[in-house]
This record gives C-alpha cells, sequence and structure tokens, in this order.
C-alpha cells in the first residue's frame, strides 16, 4: 500500500483500513460505491420501511416526518429479534443519499462489535466543525469515541480517500464525486476536510474557475 492509499494523519489511516476492510468484505473494486442495503445483511440488519411502523398516531407520524424531520436519521433497536436480526429504521424524508450513510454508519457499528445499550436514535448530519461531524440529536447509547469511529468508517467505506484523492486532483466537483459514490455532496466535502484534502479540492477548483 503506498502513501497516497491513506490519510496524512494516523487516526483517519485506522478509520480509513477498518473502511478498506469492511469494503474488501462487500467485495466492491476500488473506486467502486459500495451498497450499504446489501450489506446490512451481513450485519444482521434488518430495514424496515417507516410505514410499516405500528401504534404511531397519524400525530406522530405527521410530527416525526415534518417539523422533528432533522431531529432523526433512523433507529436502531439495540435488542435483538428471537433470530439475532436487529431492526433498523431509516427517515424516508431525508432521501435515499443519506439514508445510505446513515445505514452504513449503523453497519459499521457492528462491523467495530460496538454495543448500545437502548434504542439508538441516529440524528448525524454530515458537515464538518473542528474536524467531527454534529450530532442533532444526544439519544443515541453509544460512547463519543464508539459514534466518531463509526460514522468515520462508515463514511470511509462510502468515499475512500485512494479514489476521492485521485478525483480532487482529476478537479472534480464535489457534486461529481458524490454522484459517482451514490452520496450526499456535504458527506464528500465532509471526508475531503478530515483527510487534509480541502487545500487540495480548494486549488483545482481555482485552477478549473480560471481554465474556463
Amino acid at each position: 500500500m503506498n502513501s497516497f492509499s491513506l490519510p496524512p494523519t494516523e487516526k483517519r489511516k485506522q478509520y480509513e483500513l477498518r473502511a478498506l476492510a469492511l469494503r474488501d468484505f462487500a467485495g466492491v473494486r476500488e473506486h467502486d460505491p459500495v451498497d450499504p442495503f446489501a450489506l446490512a445483511r451481513f450485519a444482521k440488519l434488518m430495514v424496515v420501511d417507516f410505514d410499516q411502523v405500528k401504534g404511531l398516531s397519524p400525530e406522530s407520524r405527521a410530527h416525526l416526518l415534518g417539523p422533528a424531520s432533522e431531529e432523526w436519521s433512523g433507529g436502531a433497536c439495540s435488542r435483538p429479534l428471537p433470530n439475532g436480526w436487529r431492526i433498523v429504521i431509516l427517515n424516508p424524508a431525508h432521501g435515499i443519499h443519506r439514508n445510505r450513510a446513515t445505514l452504513m454508519e449503523e453497519i459499521s457499528h457492528v462491523f467495530l462489535g460496538h454495543q448500545p445499550n437502548r434504542l439508538a436514535v441516529i440524528g448525524r448530519n454530515p458537515t464538518v466543525r473542528e474536524g467531527a461531524a454534529t450530532l442533532a440529536s444526544a439519544a443515541r447509547d453509544y460512547n463519543k469515541s464508539d459514534e466518531e469511529a463509526a460514522y468515520a468508517v462508515g463514511a470511509a467505506a462510502l468515499v475512500p480517500y485512494q479514489s476521492l484523492r485521485r478525483l480532487v486532483l482529476e478537479r472534480r466537483r464535489a457534486d461529481q464525486i458524490a454522484r459517482k459514490f451514490g452520496v450526499s455532496r456535504q458527506l464528500v466535502e465532509y471526508r475531503i476536510k478530515v483527510t487534509h484534502l480541502w487545500a487540495d479540492y480548494k486549488r483545482a477548483s481555482a485552477s478549473s474557475v480560471n481554465n474556463v
């Protein structure tokens, strides 16, 4: 593995190595997108459609998908079913790209051996503040280091560093990279920033504008 295969910081290198192992398990090629919905079954995660949730009043349902929509991205039940699988519910108001990132984070928790103690309400947004993603909700029952690791590994599995670096140096825009990997532009920008590619990205963007 050459020096351009991994991010420059030790912490990000460790996240990247775990993400590469996850991609290898998924059987995807180096520059191809990974499908979290196909991978979920290997983590024994059953993705249940929100409309199948019983017992919610019409008012509660409207609130969760309306005014409170940005307060949660999904929910994962910590108590497994009799067959060992756990139920995951994704917020249908967030769209497929955010759902993919949410599900990949939950897969990463399983892959990394993290154990929640109760219902895990997932409410993370792919934005960067002081080098870390921010939480829209503090209701998850993983510790802080588990949360950071699962999100970082999941994001790296979705947008691997070596491919990201190559695309940045090829002057691809964040939205173009996002379309290639089936994720949001915000997630791509998060990956560019935490892997210390932002300066290269801005230079490449400026060069593209100057050459128009």
